[in-house]
């Protein structure tokens, strides 16, 4: 288990993570860290306690969105998917259709080709 200091609203804090997760750990809270930075900007020192909370808050909103929109991407693949194999579907049975206008087209061919064969034989 490794360990990492990070630096939000100023003060260190050792954390522990998975080894080789240091550097994630250290780019969020960097990330809290600016939310922490844009709260402070927007609203002065409102302690410590209040800041951390909102930009929990502020995280999970991101967060929230997110995951509702990946909810729509995973919705919207999943209707890519069903067309897709509509579509499939759909081609194959078009070639199924088409190889058997082909076969009758060649059967009438070969009927007509011994018909005039047969024409031409009997004709000379």
């Amino acid at each position: 288990m490794a360990h990492v200091s990070v630096t939000i609203n100023g003060r260190q804090f050792r954390m522990a993570c998975d080894d080789g997760q240091e550097d994630h750990l250290l780019r969020l809270a960097a990330e809290v860290n600016e939310k922490v930075d844009q709260l402070k900007g927007a609203f002065g020192e409102i302690g410590d306690t209040r800041l951390t909370v909102m930009a929990a808050i502020m995280v999970a909103d991101e967060l929230a969105d997110v995951r509702r929109r990946l909810k729509a991407a995973e919705a919207e693949l999943g209707a890519l998917r069903d067309a897709r194999a509509l579509l499939a579907e759909r081609v194959t049975e078009r070639e199924t259709a088409m190889a058997g206008a082909l076969d009758d087209a060649a059967a009438s061919i070969e009927r007509l080709t011994a018909q005039l064969t047969g024409l031409s034989r009997t004709g000379s």
